[in-house]
This record gives structure tokens, sequence and C-alpha cells, in this order.
């Protein structure tokens, strides 16, 4: 506070729009948690808005009376002790008043009315300590009391910080994405679900069998295929297990995958298509560079922004990484095609290195420099979907520079690879542009820190949806290290003048919010990696349940952050999610604690491709999706009736491979029965035993041997 003595008319109108009301601005602004209860004004409050303070990380409060007539009154400051709040109540007379407690840097205020009515509003730490963790059942709580009770106050409180059941806003009605989710769900509840669950896992191994030995059954195959399979797969993981915040499960991006490794044929068409338009030969520089490289950098994306289009709903509920993790996807479907098609024809490999794999590097064979580098279509299609993500999720003007940027890079990159397959060169002022931007060697590092970047942004994010997102089980683990991020926030924007320019202000402000949002990440993700411990202790089922949970968690939570008061679907529903949340907390054995209530110019640069003389490059490198369709149709039309059959077999293995099996398994055996009858159960043993499930089963089967001590990650 000022030396001056701030009068409490400046708090109140910056805070309050009314003596027993906050200002919806105020509560709008940096996605502040509201939440209204009834308690009595007695000593548990003033410990729990003391409680409250503390969780701040501040060493004082601001206290002043709202009504008109207390207007020029000073406002007090308060340290953080019960006895001092309750004597400076009590010395403003026995008549009760309405009066507010606030944080230094007006981020967290609590109102409390001459009545029952208490209103808290901040960051959901603050909120807790107030309400108890499970923050929409308090606002459910108070919901119900103000339908019971039909007193005006509680009503217009109801209505005025949106508690559920009060005025419930219209949701649109489910997409295509939730009416197929849902069909699939009353598929597995069915009768046949143990069948098809097993007559999937013998189809999975089958498939897996039959992608090994096909190249030793077929004569005319080059080289295995399960190098480039094992590529795709390691590069998502990689990228799904960086992503935190992900609310896409792994198999969708597997299924995404899919899309893009099918989307070769029609590209390898329009790439046909144009070239034949342009009246060039499609092995001429244009087509092999502008016109592949275009089509092809479009082509990728297709997956994501048709996404919107099939499945709207589900598109408000994704997170900043989502869109990183879709694009890498898709990318490296058509990367796996690619090189699947190539070491079929011509002989290959699916990329070397172990991190995020799938990139090439092109040789000269005269002087042995490297004359261009390829991070792979899954980095590049995935660092403009990670750009993307950043723009549309974080809303920042200065955000929306970054998918150019991205764009420009991606188009570059792979520019000067068919560049210098087709015998050319990118023109001088295009590779400036490329080497300044890396040249191909930094973009998966690049890709790294905007996918870390957007699992900040994401959780940040989730944290201000906690009025309808269920509570993790057990408390937030590292509460001391957020109390000191959240007090040195609080003190650098008391700091920050209000007279300074507008930008430097902001940037002020956003160094000081930045510690604040680091620790949120990181206690959140250590929140949910303990629910996962002490879950897989309690074997793969609850592990199981647990991973969809949190998952979907996520989901709604971004829903409800991005739709910003606008009307948007949950899925599952809110009572379902609710459910889910306290069965989880009871098998985990927790439970939810209670409070005292229960850049554009850069994209402008010329790109241009010079002929120079072709360097001796590996014949077998794809960089062309017409060329690789080609030599593709040009080896199947030369196999036989017997070995074309394997052929397309082993193509249909594949996809199988991707489009089913690897998925969180939802139906476990009993370990009894199957120890009682062995036989019965294998069919449950092969439905949870796909190819791409091994991996769930085993990290579930290894937390059985978590020791006790796992259970004390979290506490109640």
């Amino acid at each position: 506070m000022e030396e001056q003595a701030m009068l409490a008319r400046d708090l109140v109108l910056r805070v309050c729009a009314g003596a027993t009301e906050l200002d919806p601005q105020w509560i709008r602004a940096d996605g502040k948690v509201t939440t209204p209860f009834l308690v009595p004004r007695d000593r548990n409050l003033v410990r729990a808005v003391i409680a409250a303070g503390r969780s701040m990380g501040v060493e004082r409060l601001l206290v002043c009376r709202t009504r008109p007539e207390f207007s020029y009154e000073p406002v007090t400051e308060i340290p953080l002790h019960t006895d001092t709040l309750i004597d400076l109540v009590r010395g403003w007379g026995p008549d009760p008043t309405d009066f507010l407690v606030c944080v230094e840097d007006f981020s967290a205020a609590v109102l409390i009315t001459a009545d029952d009515l208490t209103v808290a509003a901040g960051p959901a730490d603050f909120v807790r300590e107030l309400v108890g963790a499970d923050i929409p059942q308090a606002r459910a709580h108070f919901a119900s009391r103000a339908e019971i009770e039909k007193t005006p106050d509680l009503v217009r409180a109801a209505a005025l910080y949106r508690c559920s059941g009060a005025g419930p806003r219209r949701a649109p009605g489910p997409d295509l994405y939730e009416r197929v989710a849902a069909g699939a769900d009353r598929v597995r509840s069915g009768r046949a679900a143990r069948g098809l669950r097993a007559l999937r896992g013998a189809a999975g191994w089958t498939a897996l069998a039959v992608a090994a030995i096909a190249p030793l059954a077929v004569s005319a195959v080059a080289a295995p295929v399960l190098p480039a399979v094992v590529t795709l797969f390691a590069v998502l993981f990689q990228l799904a297990l960086l992503a935190r915040s992900r609310t896409v499960a792994f198999a969708s991006l597997l299924r995404v995958a899919a899309l893009g490794a099918l989307l070769l044929w029609p590209m390898g068409l329009a790439e046909r298509a144009v070239a034949g338009a342009l009246g060039a030969d499609t092995y001429d520089v244009v087509p092999y560079t502008y016109v592949a490289v275009t089509v092809e950098e479009v082509g990728k994306l297709l997956p994501l922004l048709l996404l919107p289009l099939v499945a709207p709903r589900r598109a408000r509920r994704l997170a900043a990484v989502d869109f990183a993790l879709l694009a890498a996807a898709s990318g490296a479907g058509f990367q796996l095609a690619e090189h699947l098609v190539t070491a079929l024809a011509v002989g290959g490999s699916g990329g070397g290195g172990w991190f995020l794999p799938g990139g090439s590097e092109l040789v000269d064979r005269g002087t042995g420099a490297v004359v261009a580098v390829f991070s792979g279509h899954a980095v590049t299609t995935g660092l403009v979907g990670a750009a993307l993500g950043l723009a549309v999720v974080g809303r920042g003007r200065w955000l929306w520079a970054l998918p150019p940027l991205a764009v420009l890079l991606a188009f570059l990159e792979h520019l000067n690879l068919n560049a210098v397959l087709a015998g050319a060169a990118l023109h001088p002022a295009s590779g400036v542009v490329l080497g300044l931007l890396g040249g191909g060697r930094l973009t998966p590092f690049l890709l790294v820190v905007l996918v870390l970047c957007a699992v900040a942004l994401d959780y940040r994010l989730i944290a201000t949806a906690a009025e309808s997102t269920p509570p993790l089980p057990g408390l937030p683990p590292l509460a001391g290290l957020r109390r000191r991020a959240r007090g040195r926030a609080v003190a650098t924007r008391v700091r920050v003048p209000g007279d300074i320019a507008t930008g430097f202000r902001r940037a002020a402000l956003a160094w000081a919010e930045l510690p604040v949002t680091l620790t949120t990440t990181l206690a959140m993700i250590v929140h949910e990696l303990a629910a996962c411990t002490i879950a897989a202790r309690r074997g793969p089922a609850v592990l199981g349940d647990n991973w969809r949970f949190l998952r979907q968690r996520r989901a709604n939570a971004m829903g409800e952050a991005r739709s910003a008061g606008r009307p948007w679907r949950h899925h599952p529903s809110q009572e379902d999610l609710t459910r889910t949340a306290r069965e989880l907390a009871r098998r985990l054995g927790l439970a939810a604690t209670g409070g005292v209530t229960a850049m554009a110019g850069a994209a402008a640069v010329a790109v241009a491709v010079v002929p120079v003389a072709a360097p001796g490059v590996p014949a077998g490198e794809p960089g062309y999706a017409l060329l690789a369709l080609e030599r593709f149709q040009t080896w199947f039309g030369g196999l036989s009736a017997f070995d074309a059959v394997w052929a397309a077999v082993l193509l249909c293995a594949v996809l199988l491979l991707l489009v089913s099996g690897n998925g969180v398994p939802r139906a476990h055996p009993d370990m009894r029965d199957f120890l009682r009858s062995p036989s019965a159960n294998g069919g449950a043993v092969l439905g949870m035993l796909a190819p791409g499930q091994v991996v769930y089963a085993a990290v579930g089967l290894a937390g059985l041997l978590l020791p006790r001590s796992a259970d004390r990650l979290l506490v109640r």
C-alpha cells in the first residue's frame, strides 16, 4: 500500500461492484476462481481467511468496510494473525457490517457480508483454504441452498457467480466424435465385448507376426518394414510423454497417424495433377520442390484442420499440446508411408537416432559434406501444430507470429531436402533464413521448447477452471514452493508503477507471474504422477481408470477455460466425471478435504530454388510423395500373385497395428479365477494384451511391487 493511506472507496472500486458483490470484470481478470458460501461469522471463518492469506505467501492483508458511509475511512493493513483481524472487526462496533479482506496486489479477496454470505475469489489455492478442496461441490451446495431458501440475495449471488444449478445455460448437442465414443462405450459394456477384445488381441499379434515375417516370405521386399513402424511409435511416444497436459489418448494419435499414412495416395495424385496443370514433367525441379513441398505441408495438416468440422465440441476441449500431437501424428503417418513404400521398393530405413527419430541427413558422397538436414515430417508438422496451439489457446496477439515462423521453417527445411534430391539448391537468401532458423538441426529442440511452453500454458488455464473441475485425489503437493512463488509475484506486482508505458507494465507483470506459472505447472504434474503411483500400487485396473480420469479431467478443464463464459459441452458429463473422481479418491484411500464449509515479416522472404549439379545422395531417400507412390506402383505391379497377396496383407497388418489395440485396457481378468481356470480366462488375457497394450500391462504389474510408502506421496 502507498505511503499515503488508501481510502476504502479506492479499494472497493477496484474489487467490488457494491457493498455485497464482487466486480465481475475484476473476477474475469487473470481467470480468478470464485465461490460464494454460507458460514457463520466466527473465529473459524477468520482462521480460514488468514490461512488463505498464507497460501498467497503474503505477510499482510488489506481490510476495509464496503458500505458507502465508510468510503472515506482508511484501509487497514493487518498481519496474518487471527486475533488482529478479530479485534479490528470488533472495534467497528456491535452491529455486523460488510467488509472486504484483500491481498495487496488485488489478486485475491474475501467479501464477508453482515449475513452469512461470504464470497471468495482468487487463485484456486486461495479459495480452497476457505471452501475445501472440492470447489465445484461447494458451489453446487450454495446453488441448492439458494434454490431451497429463495432468498433474493442468495439467488442473485448464485446467478452472478454462475454456480451450478442457478440458471443453467443450454449446452450444445453432441458432435460426431461424441456419438462414436458413446457407441463404443455401449459396445464395451455389451455381451460381445469380451469376445471382441479377444479377437482384437489375436488380430494384433497376427498382424505383428505378418509384419515380421512378410519380408522373409516376399523375396521382392528390399528391406524390413518393422523399423519404420517402430520409428513412428518412438517419435509419438516421446512427444506424448513430454506433453503432460495432453487430452488426446495415445491410441487416438496412432489412428491419426494411420490417416496421415493414407494421405500419401491423394497427395501424390494432387502433385501429379498440379504438375500436369503447369505443363511440367513430374520429375523436373519445380514439381519436385515447390509443388511437392506445398502440397505435402498443407496435406499433412488436414487432419488437424478438419477436426473442428467433424468434431467441433471436441476441438473446443483441446489443449495447446494436443495441436502439436495431432499434427505430429499426421506427419509421422505420412513419414511412415513414405519410408515404408520406399523400403519395400528400393530399400531404406525409418530414420536413425533415438531422439525424435525419423529425420535424415543428405551427404555428398564425393566430399562427405552434409548438404541437407531434414528433421522428419513428424517434427516439422508437429512444430507447426505446436505454434498453432499456442496461438489458438493462448489468445495473445504476439503468439500469432509463431505459426508463420513455424510454417516458414518447415517449408524451407523440406524445400532444401527436395531441392538437393532434384539436383538444385536454395536461393542464397532462402539459405540464410534457413540458417538463422537452425538449418534443420535445431528443429527437434525448437519443437521440445514449444511443447514445454504449451504444457505450462495448459496447466495455467486448467488451474483457472477449478470452479467446474473435480479435484485430484489428495492435497496438492509443493505447497511451500507455491506460497513462495505467489508471495514473490505479489511483492513484485505491488512495486510495478501504474503510470509507466503499457508495454513495459505488461512485461513487468508477466515476469512477475512467470514463477507462479512454472510452480503451478510443476505442482500439478507432481500431483498427477503421485496419484498414478498410488494407483499403480492397487493394480492395472485402478491405474487404467486413473489414467483415463486424468485425461478427461484435463479436457473438461480446458473446455471450461477456453469457453470464456460461453456455453460448451462436457464429455463425459459433469456428473459422471465427479462420480469418477470420488470413486477414485475412495479407491486410492484419499478424499477431498474441507475448509470452513464442509512473426509475419520473415515469412515474406523470397524462397527460390536454383538448379545446380546434383551431389551424390542416397537413391532411396524419400522426399517426394509422387515419386514414392510411383515407385510402389511399379514394384507392386512386378510382383507375382503370391507376393502381391502377401504385400497387401502386410500393408493391412501395418494399418491394423496403428488403429487397433493401443488404448489403455478397460477390462482385466481376476487373478484368482485365472489361477483356477487359466484356459477359460485366456481370452480375457488376450483382450488386455494386444501388442500396443503390453506396455500398459507391464507398468500396471510393476506397480504392484511398489512399497507401501508410496501411499504417503499424497495426504488427505
